[in-house]
């Protein structure tokens, strides 16, 4: 699969495994010693840190998103309608023309 195949669910369910293994990884490696290891973990403690922030705030923006959506739909039905229709019939034209 492809970056440009991604969806935005498969984003966060792949974002939410890195979080959950990265954070098994940093409690597996806990009892293990030398300077190195230990900046490991605090490189990888860091670096989870920074993705679930990133992945709270593509959240945040999705709901906002959605919410944003669903309410320019329920203020004007029939215009989302008409924009959706024109859209698909769009896209079916150049399709077919391939």
């Amino acid at each position: 699969m492809s970056v440009n195949e991604l969806n935005p669910e498969q984003l966060v369910t792949d974002l939410k495994r890195v979080v959950r293994d990265s954070e098994e990884l940093l409690q597996a490696s806990a009892g293990t010693v030398g300077e190195k290891a230990d900046g490991v973990r605090k490189r990888l403690a860091e670096t989870l840190a920074g993705a679930k922030a990133s992945y709270r705030r593509f959240e945040e923006g999705a709901m906002d998103g959605a919410k944003a959506a669903d309410h320019v739909i329920r203020e004007h039905p029939y215009h989302s309608v008409a924009v959706a229709f024109g859209v698909g019939l769009l896209v079916g034209v150049l399709l077919m023309r391939k």
